[in-house]
């Protein structure tokens, strides 16, 4: 039996599909721009997941978010609710330079 999520009335929109939002992408299509899946990227927006990223997923979310006119100084420090913040964890030592 498939897990029923607590309602989360009181916290909002999550901040990912607020950007994805911005950017006028389906959750399908956000995966497929940073390698990930649909089902992920869904259960980061409602909290079940912590967002992680491997570095060929950043290099892409960083090609992504310029294409936007947007660097990853732009992004939230958290994702989802209740997420721990994910700028620590990836991008510890991160210098913004990719593919040089």
């Amino acid at each position: 039996m498939a897990k029923q999520r607590k309602e989360r009335e009181d916290v909002g929109e999550s901040p990912l599909k607020q950007l994805r939002d911005e950017f006028g992408m389906s959750q399908e299509e956000f995966a497929r721009q940073i390698g990930t899946s649909a089902r992920t990227v869904s259960r980061w927006e409602a909290g079940d997941n912590v967002p992680t990223f491997t570095i060929a997923q950043m290099k892409a979310l960083d090609r992504l978010m310029r294409s936007k006119d947007k660097t990853l100084e732009d992004l939230p420090d958290q994702f989802s609710f209740g997420a721990t913040k994910i700028r620590a964890r990836v991008l510890q030592g991160y210098d913004g330079r990719v593919g040089t």
